[in-house]
């Protein structure tokens, strides 16, 4: 399904809309809970990466295809690694086949793991033999995707012995470390991160209780740009978030505070005030020339990078973005996409491994095709710019995989919609 959007007929915004579950709580909580059954858990992600990890964690089947969903590929090939005597082959679509694994299947292995590669050397699918793994130390590279560090924070508490982590040269994506060490604190399992060292105690049972998921702010963060393109005065109220979250993208709060819109907590939710425009910002009506520069290191919350360089091209805002190299490895290679759409609007952008670097441009182009690459971030990032022009967003679905009711949510708050 493609759909086209004219954005908002009036740009003065005041809505509330409730966001369900964190994808990255809910998937890690999911993993604990098939571990520890006395775990209940509320407020779950309805994305498709979590129903397909459940799917995974709750059949007999041999053969377990997670389709895009990433974390699930992951954290299950820990998982199963564990699972004395059960043997899965685990796949997923053609671009899961083309994301590489061989980091975490090293780590396990030294673990003692029986894990093959059905295929290409060091990608999915994989035959994993589960067994009981009784080795309680591993080393693992600091800069790879937090996923496989939380794939072996997940189970470490279930081994035997418990589990010592080293962490090899620098460490990226320490916020979502930290929530895993966090989940697993919130289960009464003692955990201690000193300098590049992880150590997990292993534990037999935990306290029956309930966990509730705070809504994902990796959602919330397509809402921060829609109010940065409103009009001043605008309000839009989202559900259910923490003041003390552990999620690393809540620094959206912080980063957004540069468009001009000032986020308040009341209760157990987030209001997006609409407060001012950015001084320096070059007006699209005049030509004026003068810059906003935005600079920013991601290296801690790079899932959201697609929709900040959208924000700051709609605004006309030059910026910089560090700290991105994973983004090379995710459901596409989101820097060479965010390069092609961008461009396709008239932006003028440059990328390397790690950076994107976007000039402040008065044009943006209208009715422009956005192609997805079968990634749910591509198409919610792109949506907020009909705030400025309409365009068409290709295999619009594909945001089911961490927002069921992204679409629907949107017209809520006004953007049209027509379906092709």
């Amino acid at each position: 399904m493609n759909i086209h959007i004219e954005g908002v007929e009036n740009k003065l915004i005041r809505k509330s809309i409730v966001i369900s579950g964190s994808k990255s709580e809910s998937n890690r909580l999911l993993i604990l809970q098939k571990l520890f059954p006395e775990i209940s858990i509320e407020n779950l992600s309805d994305s498709d990466d979590t129903n397909h990890l459940q799917h995974a964690l709750s059949t007999d089947e041999e053969e377990i295809n997670i389709g895009h969903a990433g974390t699930a590929m992951r954290f299950l090939t820990a998982f199963f690694a564990t699972q004395n005597k059960r043997t899965v082959v685990l796949s997923g679509s053609d671009r899961m086949h083309n994301r590489p694994i061989k980091v975490l299947v090293d780590a396990l292995k030294d673990l003692g793991a029986d894990i093959s590669y059905v295929e290409k050397e060091g990608y999915p699918p994989l035959r994993i033999l589960g067994k009981k793994l009784t080795k309680d130390s591993v080393q693992i590279n600091g800069n790879v995707s937090s996923q496989y560090i939380s794939a072996l924070l997940l189970i470490a508490s279930s081994l035997p012995n418990g589990l010592t982590i080293e962490l090899i040269g620098e460490i990226t994506s320490i916020p979502y470390i930290n929530m895993t060490l966090s989940l697993l604190n919130q289960l009464g399992i003692e955990t201690r991160f000193e300098g590049q060292i992880i150590r997990v105690e292993a534990i037999g049972k935990v306290q029956k209780q309930t966990l509730v998921v705070e809504s994902d702010w990796s959602s919330a963060s397509y809402f921060y740009s829609i109010a940065a393109l409103s009009d001043i005065g605008s309000e839009i109220k989202l559900t259910s978030y923490k003041k003390e979250s552990l999620q690393g993208d809540s620094v959206l709060s912080e980063i957004y505070k540069h468009f001009g819109v000032e986020t308040t907590f009341e209760g157990n939710s987030i209001v997006l005030h609409k407060k001012n425009v950015i001084s320096s910002l070059p007006d699209r009506q005049t030509g004026g020339v003068e810059k906003s520069q935005l600079a920013l290191n991601l290296i801690k919350a790079p899932d959201i990078a697609q929709t900040i360089a959208v924000t700051c091209y709609a605004l006309g805002v030059e910026c910089s973005l560090t700290g991105l190299h994973t983004l090379k490895i995710k459901e596409t290679d989101r820097l060479e996409a965010l390069k092609e759409e961008l461009t396709k609007l008239g932006a003028q952008i440059s990328v390397t491994d790690h950076s994107l670097h976007l000039e402040s441009t008065l044009e943006i182009k209208s009715n422009i095709s956005i192609e997805t690459y079968h990634d749910h971030r591509m198409g919610m990032a792109f949506a907020p710019l009909t705030m400025r022009v309409p365009v068409e967003i290709i295999d619009a679905n594909v945001v089911t995989k961490s927002y069921k009711s992204f679409w629907a949510d949107l017209q809520q708050i006004g953007f049209q919609l027509i379906e092709k």
